[in-house]
């Protein structure tokens, strides 16, 4: 199966190709009679790439803070760790029965 991009970044093999506000926007459909009223449609396409593009970003900026808290947790360990004893050292006042 060949690998899916979207917005220059690789899509995981079997995922379905994410849709861009973009693609949302610009979507055209074939006419039918009956059909629904183009401007309807245009309206709403436009309101679901708004919404997309704030969950996008929204996406976007927690994927950061993800990253950033990830760092700090890290950071921390490394600290921590250099603090504490290792786990085969005793306590001196610890005596083996």
């Amino acid at each position: 199966m060949a690998q899916v991009y979207r917005g220059s970044q690789p899509l995981p093999a079997g995922y379905p190709a994410r849709l861009t506000p973009y693609e949302v926007r610009t979507r055209e459909f074939a006419a039918r009679r009956p059909g629904v009223d183009p401007d309807e449609v245009r309206e709403f396409q436009a309101r679901v790439a708004d919404e997309l593009t704030t969950l996008t970003e929204t996406v976007r900026l927690l994927s950061q803070e993800n990253t950033r808290l990830g760092r700090a947790l890290r950071d921390w360990q490394s600290m921590h760790a250099r603090e504490c004893r290792p786990p085969h050292e005793q306590h001196p006042d610890v005596r083996d029965w």
